[in-house]
């Protein structure tokens, strides 16, 4: 098994990206072709989880477009994905948190961590 993970992790390498978890509000910058064109489009939402490792960890982002909410899951090793930037940190206990998707509005929202640089 071991020599498994390491030949998958050596033809598929992780991109360097921000540290980034559950709560967290991000923006990810991905590639899609269109016939011959390809052009950038971004999608801005809440991570709701990370999961597995090294070439095969995906995480889960969820938005709000038009009162619908709408999930999408990126493969971290993709290489569509250009960039990710972190918006802002949130503060939550879970790794993974579904209970998003029964709230809107008020209750939906996810307090901003506090970060102090020194």
């Amino acid at each position: 098994m071991d020599a498994i993970k390491f030949v998958e992790n050596e033809l598929s390498p992780v991109a360097d990206f921000p540290a980034f978890g559950a709560g967290d509000t991000i923006t990810v910058y991905y590639k899609i072709k269109e016939g011959n064109k390809e052009r950038t489009q971004h999608f801005q939402g809440t991570v709701l989880q990370r999961r597995n490792t090294g070439a095969n960890e995906t995480f889960t982002i969820r938005k709000m477009s038009g009162g619908i909410g709408v999930e999408r899951v990126f493969p971290l090793a993709s290489p569509f994905i250009e960039k990710i930037e972190v918006n802002k940190h949130g503060n939550v206990r879970r790794a993974r948190i579904f209970y998003l998707r029964e709230r809107t509005g008020k209750s939906a929202r996810i307090k901003e961590k506090k970060i102090i640089k020194k």
